[in-house]
């Protein structure tokens, strides 16, 4: 909130020093005490190309900054930096504010009157979700859950892929281990079939349960049988993984209906009367070099058989007819080559593209003692997503898989993640929240009570401001968060709230402090304690209250 007050002073004072600042203005907090409250380079940044020293231009832009009752002092430091300080009572204010908000601290309504989608997950059902899609299942849900807290109204789906080579491949799999489970060993089994253990495990239960049923098959309507067996079986695995993560959605979206309802077939016509769409070598080509790609791309093969783009178009134009205002999509990496593909399609179908916005992060290595795990879900040699949370737990689990950007190749250190002390940064944060939690426990043993009329000006600590600096910049941060898709910023602003938290509480006794002083205090804490949780929340991550 102050931020913003004197980041507007800023952009009026340079531009009286000849100084047009486009967008906003970075700050940092200055590490140590006596430097201020927050600090800015701009005079640094732009001096060269107004032939100014920028200790010069820097003083400029601190002349025209006006007085004012909020700001005690505005100077220049080192080689040019601008460092405010603003005046005690501001963050008095601002705690009896935050406070006010009871349990909604860092809520915003940004996004009220909005309608968000976003699809996320969507691993197809040819077995349990490995340990790789975790990053998925983490980023998409907590974007959810970021959009959700800014306002919006949020629907989250899975795009429920039971179509194509990959469901025949696994009937085919599991009918091979039926026919073995039955004494038939003479059947072979597929090259790219699934070697999973779960593979023979569904056909163990088939043959247990409906042999009889089996043997009176034909081939053709025992293979179906398996395809559909299998693709229950592995859907609800991954729903009881998901569960296991705090992950629900509210629409589960069925690739078939595509078909089903004709979306498919009248998407191509309506790119082929377009013009966009013609035929050559057997196949079906959609032409997007009419559209400014470098290539066509085939979207129904000589067999008959759609590729993938053909239904993601048509599912991404019925995402924009149910009329989202924000529609999201979660990919990992190797969906890069087609988002553009699929997006040209929906446009050139007349549809706004600029609703949406695609998330595609890189991919994770997992390391145990220097070495990497790898796995394969065809081979067998899997490490699954249920294994991973049974191992670590499933606050490490989301935390892990959201605190870094998710541009950014992620390295999972599953020894830092069995790390049950402050080196795992879960549990740094969760740590921070069970001690407020212990001192309020204490004080309400004691027969105190929070009393949100204390007197705040007693809180003047460094430490105090500190910590009230913190919490003021919990609102824009999850803003920022949810605008830029970037929820790892709330895994590192938490990480600087916890840190402030435990400097204040290092440095400055709540309990048996001089009474008037225990009351602000205590009161700050509480809001601490809100504020911790809220944002734990927005990760998925739980809030002991003891550890």
């Amino acid at each position: 909130m102050m931020q913003r007050y004197i980041e507007a002073q800023l952009h009026r004072a340079a531009a009286a020093a000849g100084l047009e600042i486009d967008g906003p203005i970075p700050f940092g907090v200055p590490k140590q005490d006596g430097q201020g409250h927050l600090s800015t380079n701009i005079a640094m940044m732009h001096a060269k190309k107004l032939g100014k020293q920028p200790r010069v231009l820097a003083q400029e832009i601190v002349d025209g900054i006006e007085k004012s009752e909020l700001v005690e002092r505005v100077e220049v430091a080192g080689p040019g930096f601008i460092n405010v300080t603003f005046r005690d009572a501001v963050y008095h204010a601002m705690v009896k504010d935050l406070d006010g908000l009871g349990d909604h601290i860092g809520r915003s309504d940004a996004g009220a009157g909005r309608t968000m989608h976003i699809e996320y997950v969507s691993a197809n059902p040819t077995g349990p979700l490995h340990a790789g899609h975790g990053r998925n299942c983490a980023v998409g849900d907590t974007l959810a859950n970021l959009y959700a807290w800014c306002g919006y109204e949020v629907t989250r789906e899975y795009y429920f892929n039971n179509a194509g080579n990959q469901m025949n491949m696994l009937g085919r799999s599991i009918y091979v281990r039926l026919q073995h489970a039955l004494g038939n060993n003479d059947v072979p089994f597929p090259e790219d079939g699934y070697h999973g253990e779960y593979i023979a495990e569904i056909a163990t239960q088939i043959a247990r349960d409906h042999a009889d049923a089996v043997r009176e098959m034909s081939e053709e309507e025992a293979l179906a049988y398996c395809r559909k067996r299998g693709e229950e079986w592995c859907f609800a695995s991954i729903k009881r993984t998901l569960v296991a993560l705090n992950i629900h959605h509210d629409v589960y979206y069925n690739e078939d209906s595509l078909y089903t309802t004709g979306k498919v077939r009248d998407t191509i016509e309506d790119l082929r009367e377009r013009g966009l769409v013609y035929e050559k070598d057997g196949a079906t080509w959609f032409a997007l070099t009419q559209l400014g790609s470098q290539q066509d791309k085939v979207i129904v093969k000589s067999t008959g058989e759609p590729t993938y783009r053909l239904p993601d178009i048509a599912y991404h134009r019925d995402k924009l007819v149910r009329g989202f205002d924000v529609v999201i999509d979660v990919f990992g990496a190797d969906h890069i080559a087609t988002v553009p593909d699929v997006l040209a399609g929906v446009k050139a179908l007349g549809f706004d593209t600029e609703r949406f916005r695609v998330v595609i992060h890189q991919m994770v290595t997992f390391v145990e003692n220097g070495e990497i795990v790898k796995f394969s879900k065809r081979s067998g040699k899997s490490f699954t997503l249920d294994e991973l949370i049974e191992e670590v737990g499933a606050d490490v689990v989301r935390f892990f898989f959201i605190m870094r950007a998710v541009g950014t190749h992620l390295e999972f250190d599953l020894g830092l993640a069995k790390e049950e002390g402050d080196k795992n940064p879960v549990f740094y944060l969760q740590y921070a929240h069970a001690r407020i939690c212990s001192i309020l426990k204490k004080a309400e043993e004691k027969g105190l009570a929070i009393n949100h009329q204390s007197d705040l000006s007693v809180l003047v600590h460094p430490r105090e401001i500190e910590l009230i600096a913190q919490l003021s910049r919990m609102r824009a941060t999850v803003e920022r968060a949810c605008e830029n898709l970037e929820p790892h910023v709330i895994a590192e602003y938490l990480r600087d709230l916890a840190g402030a938290y435990h400097n204040f509480y290092h440095d400055c006794r709540i309990l048996g402090a001089e009474p008037a002083l225990e009351a602000a205090r205590l009161l700050l804490a509480d809001v601490t304690r809100r504020a911790m949780r809220n944002g734990l929340l927005i990760l998925g991550v739980t809030t002991p209250e003891r550890m």
